[in-house]
């Protein structure tokens, strides 16, 4: 397991972006966690336990546009939620733009928007997932 591999641990997942803060602020509210004491205009985090989400300042940024292969994307978050209508009006009211709807007719799917630098991310809602106080309880797959 990873878990014993003691020269190995995932500590952060860093996102280049032009404004550390700005972005930091953004996923911020998304995710309800508070932007981390000492953030500032060349690195800015959210920790998730052990897992930092850090935003880093680089000069020059250019937006992947996805699905566009000449600017791809090198990675894209995604978020299980309950609701994905309210945390779609939510996330556009804080500056994501939509940018490609896949949620079938029993509300089931994803959505894909654009962070406000241009970042792609996904709101998620997966048939069967059931949603607890100690967190989510993902449906067995078949083998």
């Amino acid at each position: 397991m990873w878990q014993d591999r003691g020269m190995l641990r995932l500590t952060d997942f860093i996102i280049d972006c032009p404004d550390t803060m700005e972005l930091a602020a953004f996923y911020s509210e998304v995710v309800g966690l508070p932007v981390k004491q000492g953030s500032n205009e060349n690195w800015a985090g959210i920790q998730f336990g052990e897992l930092e989400l850090a935003f880093i300042q680089v000069e020059d940024y250019r937006a992947p546009r996805w699905p566009d292969s000449e600017h791809p994307k090198q990675f894209h978050l995604d978020f299980e939620v309950d609701d994905i209508e309210a945390e779609q009006r939510r996330v556009l009211a804080l500056g994501a733009t939509l940018q490609r709807d896949c949620v079938g007719p029993e509300g089931y799917g994803f959505r894909v928007y654009a962070d406000p630098v241009g970042h792609p991310f996904c709101l998620c809602r997966n048939k069967g997932v059931i949603w607890t106080d100690q967190g989510l309880i993902w449906p067995k797959r078949d083998q």
